[in-house]
Formats: structure tokens, C-alpha cells, sequence
């Protein structure tokens, strides 16, 4: 693969040039004086186009000279001397914008600049091998037909069933001789193991030539422990981080089933988890709690799993005794109780019986299917490991919506037609992602919490008299903040070859401001004291500010009150980053015809949390949205209005819908291995 610029990232065939239809350019697209606009406008001049007309409308060679230049031909420029005169005239080559960018960004030495023309780049197949990396001379030893790049783009199942033919008698002429068949019967035993190791912890539709960069955290971690079953080690200490992560319940087992292989041959498996399968299954279990943040930190119960479900002072042994239990009758309780405090019951009836609808899907394994998204609903996309749940959602149907309602240059997945457009006017894309990169990021400044709070300490009587403006109290600018540290609070120590460590500022002591922005005070609190408290202490402590409380309360509702108003984004999981979005999302004031799309929001998650998610989310769709999450988790899924499940296997074998519907209508369906999990829980 190689890194090129892709055209059809570079330009909005609805936009012209001057309206900043050539994204690289739009910056410079208002100026017309601008010495780029004039050669541009020469070059449109010279092959009888206009700035003014949409890209799409022009003919397919004045669009190829837009992108590739113009060779060696020069134009006559007029350009501009000091004071706006006249200087005359010169003859200019036009680049033209994909060979401006790919030089650019082999020449440049500037991070900020890559990161840039990255926006325009994407991995295209070599145009010499046609992707598969080797020789020709390479390529032409085959086995059966196949060279050693075929074998490697099979799913390791196929894999298998391929090296197990080869010992089957064959009149090919480049089949393996008797000969043969004995010089490589230790080497394809070997192979065989191997890949039954992946196959054991649920990796069968992987393909062998897949980069690890485009493996999920749970992927990765499944593939390193598969190494690890062959090398037949004991004694040996194996931690583990949720291993279950983006794994279906009916290949939970094997996983399962391979970590008490490893305990068999005398190691020890440590594992963070929350699958209610695994803590089920496992011989002794630590619980740490009551709850999270400064909630939490203590052993509540320790034991056998029925150790836990006896003790009632552990949350997680309330969710595995049944006592407590995830219903959808409870979260939709709940989430009218959140609207309401939010100020907006909504009306999810105003989007019933209407739909977005993708037709004839082809991205990757999808196989031509045609989906239809009820609006207003909460839909989940279910499916094995590898059926093309993500294909469909975060790689087609997010970038068409993000392109059409805000001309993104996200190219989505091959699909045929999108309608039903007109019924919303937002889509948004809530990930796991980092709130912010630095530790100047918080809950407090990501909700926009932040911005009341400083007006209220700006008029305060002492703030007056001073002079003081809202300005005064972020740590962005100057003034107010403490310049040692520009308002981080913290003393960045670049570590060269290890990660960079943070340090508290020896001036502010880690409060982020200086003296004189410290002495102001709102009822015997200043500024950093504020941002060190947690939501529950200040939702309290600005209980009469309506303002300031409405925000907090849904950071509150989230189930997050008991992180800090100015805690360093670069502490938060993912899960706590999500909710902080999710509050940022639920405390605005939408016209109801939102979609929402998560990809997993439970990973890393409690029962308790899943339950306090569900309620965000349900809220949501109280309001006339529209949520979609792609999910393996059965709590979850049992309140969705709607599912559609994908399957039936990974990879090649999957890519087909194989069951759309309510909770109750998908466990009629035998065909569906969601189904038939789903009614072990309804």
C-alpha cells in the first residue's frame, strides 16, 4: 500500500473554486487578490472555465487539470506590488492540487502541516504489485493455484481447510508429490496449530494479511494470548484487560474456554472484566468499590462468584444474584425522569413510520444488502465478530450523513442511493475518543460549564472593582492564568523514547492561576478550588444558579458525578470521555431530529454504569432522536425498539442481514445467534 493523495478527498463537486469547493484552497478562496486565486483564475481563463461554477459541472479534462496541473504550459499572472499598485506580469506553471500536496508533504519538516494534507491521503493499492507487496518472480510459485499472497487474504479458517486439502491426492500439476508430502508434514502441523490458537479465541475471520493497525483493542489482545497458548509456559502470571471486548456472546466461551486452558498447564490468569459469563466462570473474584472515583478504592467482597451474589454490599453481586436487573421498563422510567430535568419531555411519536434507508451496501464483506433505520428508535446492530456491523455503520452510513448534512470529506463505503435525508438536520459521532490531548481539557471547559461559572466569578464586587472580565479566569490566555505553567497546572517533562510525564508547577502549586486571580472569590470559594470539586459538590454548591446546575445535572445524570469539574482529560477512560460527551450533547437544546452514533458505548463498563448509559441514551430517543450503537452486550440489546443483526459468520461468510426487528421477534429466529442468546435473557 502506498500513501497517495485521493482526489475525491480534495474537492465538493456542489461547491466552486470560489467558494472554497477545493478543500486545500478554501482558506484562500476569498481572496481574490491573493497571488494563488489570480494564477487559478488565469488557468480557468486559459481553458474556458469559470471560479464561479461548481466543480461537478465542469468537464472531466478542465477537473483533471484542476487536480494534476498543467505541465510544463505557463500563464500569464498579473501580480500585486506594495501598497496594492500594479508590478506586472509573469509567466507561472500551475501544479495543480494533488501534486502540490504529495510534494508538500515529502518536503515539509512541520507535524502541523502533515497533519494537514493526512486529511487528504489515503493508503491506495501499489500500482506496480497491485497491492500484494512482492515480485513478480515472487508471485509465481504457486501450490494448488495458489501463490503465497492468495493464501494470505483467506480468513484463517479458510486457511485451515486449504492446508488440510493439501495432503488430498490432486492432478494439478503444482500439487504437492508423495515426496513433498512428507518433507512439509511437520512444518503444516505447525501452521494447523497456530491458527487453531487464533480460531480458539474467536479470530477465525481475520485475514492473515490484516495490519495490526486496523485491529480493535480487544483484536490485538485476543492475538497476543493466542501466541501465548503455544508457547506452553507455566508458572507464568498472564493480566489481561477485558479480553471480551468486541466479542460475541457465542465465541465468549472459546475465550473463555482458552484462559482456563492456560490455568490448566499452572498459570495464573488475571483478569479485569465485567462480562457477567466470565466472573461467572472464574474460581476466585476481587471487587473493588462501592463505586467510582473518590466512591470507590476499597475491596468490597472477595470469594468464590457465589461468594459475591451472597454479599449485598457489592453492587456487581446485586447484578449477578438477579437482585437488581437491567429492564427496559426501568430505563424508560428513568430516562423520562432525565428529560424532564433537562427541560425537554420531547416527542419521539413526530419521527414514527419514517426512515433512512441505504440501498444495495457493498463496502467490504456487505453483500449488496439494503438497510432501513427506523427514526425516533433506539437501534442496535448486532452480529458475530467480523460480520460487518462497523463496515455498515462507522465506515458507510456515518460519513454519507456527515458529507450530505455537512459536506465532510469522510469518504463513506460503495453503497448505491441514501434517502430520508430531509427527516434530519444532525448526525453525530460519539466515540471513546480522548475529550482533549492535554491536561488544560476538562469536563468543566468540553460541556461549557466553564463559561457561566467565570461569568459569575467576573461580577462579583471585588471582580469590579478591578476590572476583572470573564477572560480574566481562564487558564487559556494571559492575565489571570500562571504563565510557568500557561495554565496547565502541570510542567510537561519530555521523556525522549518513553512516554512524556507530567510534574505539578512548582509556582502555582498545580492551580493553574496566579496570585491576584486567586483571591477572587464566589461564597469562600476561588477559581481552582471550584474546578477541584467534584460534580456532586458543586451541584450542590450552585444549586440556585440555574445556569451552572442544568449542566451539571447531566454530567450528574451520566452516572458521572464523581469526577472533578477541571480533572485532566488525559485521566478519563474511555467510557467516562463518552459520557462526558453524551452530557455535552443531552444538555443542548436539539430540534429532535438527531442521530446519534456509538460503537460499543458499554466497553469498560459496570453493570451499574450500563444501566446509567441506557438511561442517557433512551433519554435521547425521548426527545424524537435517534440512537444507533453497534453492541454485543445482551442488556443493551434486550431494551432496543429495533435490531438488525448481521451474519451469519465473519468475514467472507458474513456481510448479509440475517434478522431485522424487535428483542422479542429476533428470538424466533433460529437462524440468528443473537436471537438465540437474546432469549436466554428475555
Amino acid at each position: 500500500m502506498i500513501k497517495q493523495v485521493d482526489p475525491d478527498l480534495v474537492y465538493n463537486p456542489n461547491l466552486t473554486i470560489s467558494e472554497g469547493g477545493i478543500y486545500p484552497w478554501s482558506r484562500m478562496a476569498d481572496n481574490t487578490d491573493s497571488w494563488h486565486m489570480r494564477l487559478v483564475t488565469a488557468v480557468a481563463d486559459h481553458y474556458n472555465f469559470s471560479v464561479r461554477k461548481p466543480l461537478g459541472q465542469l468537464k472531466a479534462d478542465q477537473l483533471k487539470i484542476i487536480l494534476y496541473g498543467a505541465g510544463t504550459n505557463r500563464f500569464r499572472v498579473k501580480y500585486v506590488g506594495a501598497g496594492g499598485r500594479e508590478a506586472g506580469y509573469y509567466n507561472a506553471r500551475f501544479e495543480g492540487v494533488v501534486p502540490n500536496l504529495e510534494r508538500r508533504y515529502k518536503e515539509t519538516e512541520s507535524d502541523y502541516i502533515r497533519r494537514e494534507i493526512d486529511k487528504y491521503l489515503r493508503e491506495l493499492p501499489c500500482e506496480v504489485c497491485k497491492g500484494k507487496r512482492l515480485k513478480p518472480e515472487a508471485l509465481s510459485v504457486t501450490i494448488k493455484g495458489k501463490n503465497i499472497m492468495d493464501i494470505t487474504q483467506l480468513s484463517i479458517k479458510d486457511t485451515i481447510t486449504w492446508i488440510q486439502n493439501l495432503n488430498k491426492s490432486s492432478n494439478e500439476s503444482d500439487g504437492l508429490s508423495n515426496n513433498e508430502k512428507i518433507i512439509v508434514k511437520q512444518v503444516l502441523k505447525e501452521i494447523i496449530t497456530r491458527l487453531d490458537f487464533l480460531i480458539a479465541v474467536g479470530l477465525d475471520y481475520l485475514s492473515l494479511n490484516r495490519t495490526a493497525r486496523t485491529l480493535s483493542g480487544g483484536e490485538a489482545q485476543r492475538i497476543r494470548l493466542a501466541s501465548q497458548i503455544g508457547t506452553g509456559l507455566s508458572g507464568v502470571l498472564y493480566v489481561l484487560d477485558e479480553p471480551s471486548i468486541g466479542l460475541h456472546q457465542r465465541d465468549n466461551q472459546k475465550l473463555i474456554d482458552t484462559l482456563k486452558d492456560l490455568r490448566e498447564l499452572g498459570n495464573t490468569v488475571l483478569v479485569v472484566e465485567h462480562d457477567e459469563t466470565t466472573i461467572n466462570q472464574a474460581d476466585y473474584v476481587i471487587d473493588i468499590g462501592p463505586k467510582a472515583g473518590e466512591h470507590g478504592g476499597n475491596v468490597i467482597a472477595t470469594g468464590t462468584p457465589e461468594d459475591i451474589r451472597k454479599n449485598y454490599n457489592s453492587i456487581t453481586g446485586e447484578y449477578l444474584s438477579g437482585r437488581k436487573k437491567i429492564t427496559k421498563e426501568n430505563i424508560r422510567a428513568k430516562a423520562k425522569k432525565v428529560s424532564k430535568n433537562n427541560g425537554s419531555e420531547g416527542d419521539n411519536h413526530i419521527q414514527e413510520g419514517l426512515f433512512i434507508s441505504l440501498k444495495n451496501v457493498k463496502h467490504r464483506n456487505l453483500k449488496g444488502i439494503n438497510v432501513s433505520f427506523p427514526l425516533g428508535k433506539f437501534i442496535c446492530i448486532t452480529g458475530v465478530s467480523g460480520s460487518g456491523k462497523s463496515s455498515l455503520l462507522n465506515e458507510t452510513l456515518y460519513p454519507a450523513l456527515a458529507s450530505e448534512i455537512y459536506g465532510s470529506n469522510i469518504k463513506p463505503g460503495k453503497f448505491e442511493s441514501l434517502t430520508g435525508l430531509e427527516y434530519i438536520d444532525k448526525v453525530v459521532d460519539i466515540d471513546q475518543s480522548p475529550i482533549g490531548r492535554t491536561p488544560r481539557s476538562n469536563p468543566a471547559t468540553y460541556t461549557g460549564v466553564f463559561t457561566p461559572i467565570r461569568e459569575l466569578f467576573s461580577k462579583t464586587r471585588e471582580s469590579r472593582e478591578r476590572g476583572y472580565s470573564p477572560g480574566r479566569f481562564s487558564f487559556n490566555v494571559k492575565r489571570g492564568r500562571c504563565e510557568n505553567c500557561q495554565g496547565d497546572g502541570l510542567i510537561k517533562i519530555e521523556m525522549q523514547f518513553l512516554p512524556d510525564v507530567y510534574v505539578p508547577c512548582e509556582v502555582c502549586k498545580g492551580k493553574r492561576y496566579n496570585r491576584e486571580t486567586l483571591q477572587i472569590d464566589f461564597s469562600g470559594k476561588n477559581i481552582s478550588e471550584v474546578l477541584d470539586m467534584t460534580v456532586e459538590q458543586a451541584l450542590e454548591f450552585f444549586r440556585k444558579i440555574p445556569q451552572i446546575q442544568k449542566k451539571l445535572q447531566t454530567l450528574n445524570d451520566v452516572g458521572l458525578s464523581y469526577i472533578k469539574l477541571g480533572q485532566s482529560a488525559t485521566t478519563l477512560s474511555g467510557g467516562e470521555a463518552q459520557r462526558v460527551k453524551l452530557a455535552s450533547e443531552l444538555s443542548k437544546r436539539g430540534t429532535g431530529k438527531t442521530v446519534y452514533i456509538l460503537d460499543e458505548p458499554t466497553t469498560g463498563l459496570h453493570f451499574y454504569d450500563i444501566e446509567n448509559l441506557l438511561v442517557v441514551l433512551h433519554s435521547l430517543v425521548l426527545k424524537g432522536n435517534t440512537v444507533i450503537v453497534i453492541e454485543h452486550n445482551l442488556d443493551v440489546i434486550k431494551t432496543a425498539d429495533w435490531i438488525i443483526d448481521l451474519g451469519p459468520e465473519g468475514g467472507d461468510k458474513g456481510g448479509k442481514i440475517i434478522a431485522e426487528g424487535t428483542p422479542r421477534g429476533i428470538t424466533r429466529l433460529k437462524s440468528s445467534y443473537t436471537g438465540q442468546w437474546l432469549g436466554k435473557v428475555l
